[in-house]
């Protein structure tokens, strides 16, 4: 399996548990937006430590960009990536995943599960050809929300935020369950891409599949 060496160019939070790495980009890469990649730390205890990230960068940029959420309370590679900065080195492998662009449609994220549609939608904007999306979003509270101001900028008001845990005049507190999916979707004719942790995509994905969705029409990893 190919390495790819890269040295941090940059490395800082971006919310209080999210941080942002920008790193070299080996020559001759390329990746499809929403891919992602196994990552390593380029030290002797960490290199056969294996995750995998997404991509949130565009292909066509001289560099790459990881947005990362960091688990404190695990002794794991994460917590270890909260300690690594700029200079340091980090290991990649070929691009992978299932997740990809495949028409216009509605976009249902959990928390950090939004990077690989990140990906998605900065490419899409550089091409002018984002219209038709929409994004719903959950996250705990708004300061969970990554790079909000950009997200508003290409979707406008088709970026839908969903708090969990906050009760904010001019935002929806309530979960994306069948009910929600009937009140704002309504049409369940095209596609759908869902991301985030395994038993909200698996909900999500049923929920869908019982309100008229067809399997083809669902993206998410696998």
């Amino acid at each position: 399996m190919p390495e790819y060496k890269v040295k941090i160019l940059e490395a800082s939070y971006i919310s209080h548990d999210v941080k942002r790495f920008i790193t070299e980009k080996p020559e001759g890469y390329h990746f499809i937006p929403g891919q992602g990649t196994d990552i390593s730390i380029n030290l002797p205890e960490w290199k056969d430590h294996l995750r995998p990230f997404t991509f949130t960068s565009l292909n066509s940029s001289p560099f790459l960009e990881f947005l990362i959420k960091i688990y404190d309370e695990h002794n794991g590679v994460t917590k270890q990536l909260a300690k690594t900065n700029a200079g340091a080195e980090l290991i990649l492998h070929d691009p992978f995943g299932s997740i990809r662009y495949k028409g216009p449609g509605v976009f249902i994220a959990a928390g950090n599960g939004v990077t690989p549609f990140l990906a998605i939608f900065r490419d899409l904007f550089h091409r002018n050809m984002i219209q038709g999306n929409t994004l719903i979003l959950s996250n705990k509270t708004s300061q969970d929300i990554l790079y909000p101001d950009e997200l508003v900028k290409m979707l406008g008001y088709n970026f839908i935020n969903i708090f969990t845990r906050e009760g904010v005049i001019g935002f929806i507190d309530r979960r994306i369950d069948r009910n929600y999916q009937v009140d704002i979707i309504r049409d369940f004719s095209g596609n759908f891409y869902v991301c985030g942790p395994d038993l909200f995509v698996k909900q999500i994905n049923g929920y869908l599949l019982s309100l008229g969705a067809t399997a083809d029409t669902l993206v998410f990893e696998q």
